[in-house]
């Protein structure tokens, strides 16, 4: 059980609403999250035309790289969260709010998985045929698809308008998460920090139940 753990499976033992997430759930969560925003900074200063080329294209390198690791983390972190074991919703929760958390958890876990994919096609489609150097040591093969002015053209604006959506929908998640802390107090935030959501002892009908497998709140 102690191996479970420290896995980052969440133990049925206690509760399941105020067991926090395991360490493995917890670290790659606050890792992409932190990627992502770096990879939204990034994104804005290498577009600008005024900076040096030989800057922009080290951030271009560092763009795609962060890129990458984004998506090897969110694909490991979907594994993971197959297999998982995860404490149940908080118990002030009603039925909208569950839908409507499980949708955005669902939409920002393939937004995940997908903004890079599509950076990676625009990589892949660009004229220019600059090679992609993963942290400027491992050389990255384009995807399978033609070079053609109008498929970058369409990449570049399915990864922007894909990553606008992300920073959207990421925003959103941590508004909620700082409403439920400060306002709300229950334990939806302390639990992806790793602490015990303390007050969320049970189910309404104070019943427990064990914890679920591969959904997501």
């Amino acid at each position: 059980m102690q191996g479970r753990r420290q896995a980052g499976y969440a133990t049925p033992q206690g509760t399941t609403q105020d067991t926090p997430y395991g360490p493995l759930s917890i670290c790659l969560h606050w890792l992409i999250a932190a990627l992502i925003f770096a990879l939204i900074g990034i994104g804005f200063a290498m577009r600008r035309t005024e900076i040096d080329p030989a800057l922009q294209f080290s951030l271009y390198q560092w763009h795609k790289s962060l890129g990458l690791t984004v998506l090897a983390l969110a694909a490991l972190r979907e594994i993971h969260w197959l297999f998982a074991r995860h404490p149940q919703p908080v118990a002030d929760l009603g039925p909208l709010e569950r839908q409507a958390s499980r949708t955005t958890h669902v939409v920002l876990a393939l937004l995940c998985l997908f903004v890079p994919l599509s950076g990676w096609a625009v990589a892949s489609t660009s004229t220019l045929a600059i090679p992609t150097l993963l942290f400027d040591r491992v050389l990255v093969p384009a995807l399978p698809l033609a070079r053609s002015a109008a498929g970058e053209a369409f990449w570049s604006l399915v990864h922007a308008g894909s990553a606008y959506l992300l920073l959207a929908l990421a925003a959103l998640h941590a508004a909620a998460a700082l409403h439920h802390h400060f306002i709300r107090r229950n334990g939806v935030l302390l639990r992806m920090l790793g602490r015990p959501a303390a007050g969320n002892a049970g189910r309404p009908d104070g019943t427990r139940g064990p914890a679920r497998r591969g959904t997501r709140r």
